[in-house]
Protein backbone atom coordinates (compact mmCIF):
# COMPACT_ATOMS: atom_id res chain seq x y z
CA UNK A 1 0.00 0.00 0.00
CA UNK A 2 2.93 2.54 0.88
CA UNK A 3 3.97 2.25 -2.33
CA UNK A 4 1.51 2.06 -4.29
CA UNK A 5 0.89 5.76 -2.48
CA UNK A 6 4.67 6.83 -3.20
CA UNK A 7 3.95 5.66 -6.96
CA UNK A 8 0.57 7.77 -6.91
CA UNK A 9 2.78 10.56 -5.63
CA UNK A 10 5.39 11.12 -7.64
CA UNK A 11 2.51 10.25 -10.65
CA UNK A 12 1.21 13.77 -9.53
CA UNK A 13 4.72 15.50 -8.99
CA UNK A 14 4.94 14.79 -12.75
CA UNK A 15 2.07 16.23 -13.75
CA UNK A 16 2.23 19.87 -12.06
CA UNK A 17 4.62 20.94 -14.03
CA UNK A 18 1.85 20.43 -17.20
CA UNK A 19 -0.71 21.42 -14.88
CA UNK A 20 1.21 25.27 -14.04
CA UNK A 21 1.74 25.93 -17.96
CA UNK A 22 -2.43 24.51 -18.78
CA UNK A 23 -3.36 27.03 -15.72
CA UNK A 24 -0.75 29.57 -16.93
CA UNK A 25 -2.16 29.10 -20.68
CA UNK A 26 -6.12 29.67 -19.52
CA UNK A 27 -5.51 32.61 -17.51
CA UNK A 28 -3.15 34.41 -20.16
CA UNK A 29 0.25 33.99 -17.43
CA UNK A 30 2.26 32.79 -19.36
CA UNK A 31 4.37 35.92 -20.51
CA UNK A 32 4.53 38.06 -23.54
CA UNK A 33 5.20 35.44 -25.79
CA UNK A 34 3.23 32.20 -24.03
CA UNK A 35 4.31 29.56 -26.83
CA UNK A 36 8.41 30.51 -25.73
CA UNK A 37 7.30 29.98 -22.54
CA UNK A 38 5.79 26.16 -23.11
CA UNK A 39 8.98 25.23 -25.14
CA UNK A 40 11.20 26.15 -22.49
CA UNK A 41 9.56 25.15 -19.48
CA UNK A 42 8.89 21.64 -21.24
CA UNK A 43 12.13 21.38 -22.66
CA UNK A 44 13.73 21.55 -19.25
CA UNK A 45 11.50 19.34 -17.60
CA UNK A 46 11.78 16.40 -20.35
CA UNK A 47 15.51 17.02 -19.49
CA UNK A 48 15.40 17.34 -15.31
CA UNK A 49 13.16 13.95 -15.78
CA UNK A 50 15.80 12.12 -18.12
CA UNK A 51 18.19 13.14 -15.47
CA UNK A 52 16.07 11.55 -12.51
CA UNK A 53 15.59 8.48 -14.67
CA UNK A 54 19.55 7.96 -15.22
CA UNK A 55 19.68 8.38 -11.21
CA UNK A 56 17.83 5.74 -10.53
CA UNK A 57 20.01 3.01 -11.11
CA UNK A 58 23.04 4.47 -9.10
CA UNK A 59 20.02 5.74 -6.18
CA UNK A 60 19.44 1.98 -5.96
CA UNK A 61 22.82 0.77 -5.54
CA UNK A 62 23.79 2.95 -3.05
CA UNK A 63 20.35 2.73 -0.78
CA UNK A 64 19.09 -0.49 -1.49
CA UNK A 65 15.42 1.23 -2.42
CA UNK A 66 13.71 -1.66 -4.47
CA UNK A 67 10.99 0.72 -5.36
CA UNK A 68 13.24 3.53 -7.17
CA UNK A 69 13.56 0.98 -10.01
CA UNK A 70 9.42 0.68 -10.28
CA UNK A 71 9.93 4.41 -10.60
CA UNK A 72 12.25 4.51 -13.55
CA UNK A 73 10.04 3.48 -16.21
CA UNK A 74 6.98 6.20 -15.26
CA UNK A 75 9.95 8.74 -14.68
CA UNK A 76 11.15 8.32 -18.27
CA UNK A 77 7.50 8.06 -20.19
CA UNK A 78 6.91 11.53 -18.29
CA UNK A 79 10.16 12.59 -19.95
CA UNK A 80 9.09 11.54 -22.94
CA UNK A 81 5.46 13.30 -22.50
CA UNK A 82 7.29 16.73 -21.92
CA UNK A 83 9.44 16.46 -24.77
CA UNK A 84 6.40 15.54 -27.36
CA UNK A 85 4.84 19.01 -25.82
CA UNK A 86 8.04 20.22 -26.20
CA UNK A 87 8.02 18.97 -30.07
CA UNK A 88 4.52 19.48 -31.05
CA UNK A 89 4.84 23.46 -29.45
CA UNK A 90 7.67 24.04 -31.44
CA UNK A 91 5.69 21.83 -34.72
CA UNK A 92 2.53 23.97 -34.26
CA UNK A 93 3.46 27.75 -33.18
CA UNK A 94 7.03 28.05 -34.80
CA UNK A 95 6.56 25.73 -37.92
CA UNK A 96 2.94 25.34 -38.67
CA UNK A 97 3.11 21.73 -39.11
CA UNK A 98 5.07 22.40 -42.07
CA UNK A 99 7.46 19.19 -42.84
CA UNK A 100 9.06 21.43 -45.65
CA UNK A 101 9.65 24.15 -42.80
CA UNK A 102 10.86 21.51 -40.77
CA UNK A 103 13.08 20.18 -43.08
CA UNK A 104 14.62 23.84 -43.29
CA UNK A 105 14.95 24.07 -39.58
CA UNK A 106 16.83 20.80 -39.06
CA UNK A 107 19.20 21.56 -41.88
CA UNK A 108 20.13 24.57 -40.96
CA UNK A 109 19.23 24.96 -36.92
CA UNK A 110 22.24 22.55 -35.24
CA UNK A 111 20.14 22.35 -31.96
CA UNK A 112 17.02 21.68 -33.58
CA UNK A 113 18.58 18.90 -35.41
CA UNK A 114 20.24 17.38 -32.51
CA UNK A 115 17.33 18.18 -30.24
CA UNK A 116 14.84 16.02 -32.86
CA UNK A 117 17.15 13.11 -32.54
CA UNK A 118 16.93 13.05 -28.68
CA UNK A 119 13.38 13.24 -29.32
CA UNK A 120 13.30 10.56 -31.92
CA UNK A 121 15.61 8.16 -29.94
CA UNK A 122 13.40 8.70 -26.63
CA UNK A 123 10.17 7.54 -29.30
CA UNK A 124 11.33 3.65 -29.59
CA UNK A 125 11.90 3.61 -25.56
CA UNK A 126 8.60 5.03 -25.07
CA UNK A 127 6.93 2.44 -27.16
CA UNK A 128 8.72 -0.50 -26.12
CA UNK A 129 8.54 0.50 -22.45
CA UNK A 130 5.78 -1.84 -21.45
CA UNK A 131 5.99 -5.94 -19.68
CA UNK A 132 4.87 -7.43 -23.00
CA UNK A 133 7.78 -5.42 -25.04
CA UNK A 134 10.17 -6.41 -22.59
CA UNK A 135 9.17 -10.33 -22.66
CA UNK A 136 9.06 -10.31 -26.60
CA UNK A 137 12.63 -8.13 -27.23
CA UNK A 138 14.24 -9.98 -24.00
CA UNK A 139 18.14 -9.15 -24.03
CA UNK A 140 17.36 -6.96 -26.89
CA UNK A 141 15.07 -4.70 -24.72
CA UNK A 142 17.71 -3.52 -22.26
CA UNK A 143 20.24 -2.70 -25.28
CA UNK A 144 17.66 -0.88 -27.09
CA UNK A 145 16.90 1.10 -24.04
CA UNK A 146 19.80 2.29 -24.16
CA UNK A 147 19.55 4.90 -25.99
CA UNK A 148 18.25 7.21 -23.21
CA UNK A 149 21.82 7.51 -23.10
CA UNK A 150 22.96 9.32 -25.89
CA UNK A 151 18.95 10.98 -26.04
CA UNK A 152 20.07 12.42 -22.95
CA UNK A 153 23.58 13.76 -24.44
CA UNK A 154 21.76 14.91 -27.36
CA UNK A 155 19.08 17.07 -25.41
CA UNK A 156 22.02 18.66 -23.40
CA UNK A 157 23.29 19.90 -27.02
CA UNK A 158 19.72 21.00 -28.07
CA UNK A 159 20.03 23.40 -24.58
CA UNK A 160 23.49 24.26 -24.76
CA UNK A 161 23.60 25.55 -28.42
CA UNK A 162 19.82 27.15 -28.07
CA UNK A 163 21.21 29.22 -24.98
CA UNK A 164 23.95 31.02 -27.05
CA UNK A 165 25.14 33.45 -24.54
CA UNK A 166 23.75 32.36 -21.18
CA UNK A 167 25.15 28.74 -21.01
CA UNK A 168 25.27 28.55 -17.45
CA UNK A 169 22.22 26.47 -16.76
CA UNK A 170 23.09 24.19 -19.95
CA UNK A 171 26.48 23.77 -18.27
CA UNK A 172 24.48 22.18 -15.16
CA UNK A 173 22.98 19.56 -16.51
CA UNK A 174 25.39 18.19 -18.69
CA UNK A 175 28.16 18.14 -15.44
CA UNK A 176 24.87 16.11 -14.32
CA UNK A 177 24.13 13.25 -17.05
CA UNK A 178 27.78 13.53 -17.50
CA UNK A 179 28.11 12.41 -13.86
CA UNK A 180 25.49 9.55 -14.43
CA UNK A 181 27.12 8.46 -17.74
CA UNK A 182 30.28 8.13 -15.77
CA UNK A 183 28.61 6.19 -12.87
CA UNK A 184 27.85 3.45 -15.73
CA UNK A 185 31.03 3.28 -17.06
CA UNK A 186 33.14 2.84 -13.42
CA UNK A 187 30.28 -0.13 -12.99
CA UNK A 188 30.32 -1.45 -15.82
CA UNK A 189 33.80 -1.25 -16.90
CA UNK A 190 35.81 -1.78 -13.43
CA UNK A 191 38.82 -1.28 -15.12
CA UNK A 192 38.33 2.24 -15.42
CA UNK A 193 37.92 2.92 -11.69
CA UNK A 194 41.37 2.72 -11.29
CA UNK A 195 42.60 4.54 -14.12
Amino acid sequence: MRDKLIRLGIFLLCLVPFAVLLKGAVTGGLGPDPAKTIMLETGEWSLRLLALTLLVSPLRQWTGWSLVMRLRRMLGLYAFFYACVHLATFAHFYLGWSGSILLEELAERPYITVGFAAWSLLLPLALTSTRGWQRRLRRNWQRLHRLIYPAAVLACLHLLWQARSDIGEALVYIVIVAALLGWRLRTFWPGLAKA
